[in-house]
């Protein structure tokens, strides 16, 4: 398998197929690359290199027990895109890969970037604080990690059969193949990095980070996500960013790249290609 050791000697896993203008997925919380499946099968066939990695203690990469913080996300991917040598990168990021993308590019510069999208994704900051009063309180996360703690193999089926995917609504229809996997590609990770992370996800603050970014960046969210809230999250990174691109999906569930790949890869590709 592909990987790459980082400088404090973690084993990262990636995939890195076709050729072309390279675009880099980072995928969410607790999953893997192979979250990316529909968007790396749409846009390898249309001319472009994809990469995606599995994050420290996720999916394939090294299980270590530290450093599942975003500085240590975004060094990583920054490891990742140096020894690819990739140039004019676009980097598209998922839910906590949507802050990995913002924190890379912040702390990294824009001299390997493009452009970016970020979908259902973390910033500027999902817990409630004095300066933050719509966001989630603390006592949501708190009870992840205990969730997490207790059994995350029944947590993690609960979660890909309910929020995630917009599978608790009415009139609904559960996938179980999508459910298996979501649950699959969590098991395949640790625990103690998938604990660690939810502080990482949730009390991340990319405020400032959102302010350096001067590429373009197309915001993307379902009103309907009902892990990261749409009121506290898109409509207001996308003013913090000075080219941000703010497109709101009406009814469409966090895990919408998976429920409605059609329609994001479709206007991912239009972004693209502007």
């Amino acid at each position: 398998m592909p990987t790459i050791t980082t400088k404090d000697g973690v084993e990262i896993f990636y995939k890195d197929w076709g050729s072309g203008q390279p675009i880099v997925f980072s995928h969410g919380w607790p999953l893997s690359a192979d979250d990316w499946d529909a968007q790396m099968m749409y846009f390898v066939t249309r001319g472009y290199r994809v990469i995606a990695h599995d994050r420290r203690g996720h999916g394939r990469s090294a299980q270590v027990a530290d450093g599942h913080d975003m500085d240590h996300y975004a060094d990583d991917l920054a490891a990742l895109t140096a020894h690819l040598d990739l140039k004019n990168a676009i980097h598209v990021g998922h839910s906590t890969g949507g802050g990995e993308v913002v924190h890379y590019i912040a702390r990294h510069g824009e001299s390997r970037v493009a452009k970016a999208a970020i979908l259902s994704a973390v910033p500027p900051l999902m817990v409630q604080t004095a300066a933050n009063p719509g966001g989630l309180p603390k006592s949501v996360f708190d009870d992840f990690q205990a969730q997490l703690a207790a059994g995350r193999s029944a947590f993690y089926r609960d979660i890909a059969a309910g929020p995630f995917y917009g599978y608790n609504r009415p009139g609904a229809i559960p996938l179980e193949a999508v459910i298996e996997n979501w649950w699959r590609q969590g098991m395949m990770g640790g625990a103690k990095a998938h604990y660690d992370g939810i502080v990482a996800f949730s009390q991340t603050d990319f405020t400032e980070d959102l302010k350096k970014i001067n590429v373009p960046v197309l915001v993307m969210h379902g009103d309907d996500d009902q892990i990261v809230p749409y009121a506290d999250s898109a409509p207001l990174s996308a003013k913090l960013l000075k080219k941000g691109i703010l497109k709101t999906y009406k009814g469409f569930p966090h895990g919408m790249p998976t429920t409605h790949a059609e329609t994001i890869n479709a206007d991912l590709l239009a972004f693209f290609k502007e």
